[in-house]
């Protein structure tokens, strides 16, 4: 999953030339494959390596505190997302939306590289919930459909159907 993310990665920064990855260990590590010396191991070394060579250092935070978030909200994909197991879901999603109240993005209110990361490791979660859970976790859902209609975003992903409006009972007119 890691690599097809990584080449949806590529596109979204705009680079042109395809890089060569592979991936080792049981956990099945991401490396990006370089002519000049020992490749990049793990998911946050390979995007941030290429969002320098894309030269959108914005993406990676625009201040000392929001490169940190963005670090913070990457180092939590790889933790959090990338070894949980379906008990660990809820809590998750619970925590993110709540993060998520006041947020259009995860770093504040521009897009950020966190961003399409964190949607790639959500998309089959969010893939897999019920619409009740969708209305549950309203704030996740609402930051998970925009990122999905972000240009550049969901390239090797099928979409998600989101409700948009909230169903009510025949009480409430």
């Amino acid at each position: 999953m890691a690599l097809r993310e990584l080449s949806s990665l590529e596109k979204f920064l705009g680079l042109k030339k395809p890089n060569k990855y592979s991936t080792q260990g049981d956990r099945k590590v991401p490396v990006l494959q370089s002519n000049s010396g020992p490749g990049l191991v793990g998911l946050v070394t390979i995007a941030t390596q290429l969002t320098q060579e894309a030269k959108r250092p914005d993406l990676l935070g625009k201040s000392a505190e929001e490169r940190a978030v963005v670090q913070q909200w990457l180092e939590y994909r790889v933790a959090r997302l990338e070894c949980c197991v379906k008990e660990d879901i809820k809590t998750i999603l619970k925590d993110l939306n709540t993060y998520l109240e006041d947020k259009v993005y995860l770093a504040g209110n521009h897009i950020t590289i966190a961003d399409p990361l964190m949607y790639y490791g959500l998309h089959p979660v969010i893939m897999d919930l019920a619409v009740m859970d969708k209305e549950k976790y309203l704030n996740v859902t609402r930051w998970f459909d925009h990122m999905q209609h972000y240009p550049g975003v969901r390239h090797h992903l099928p979409p998600v159907v989101v409700l948009r409006n909230r169903v009510y009972t025949s009480g409430h007119h």
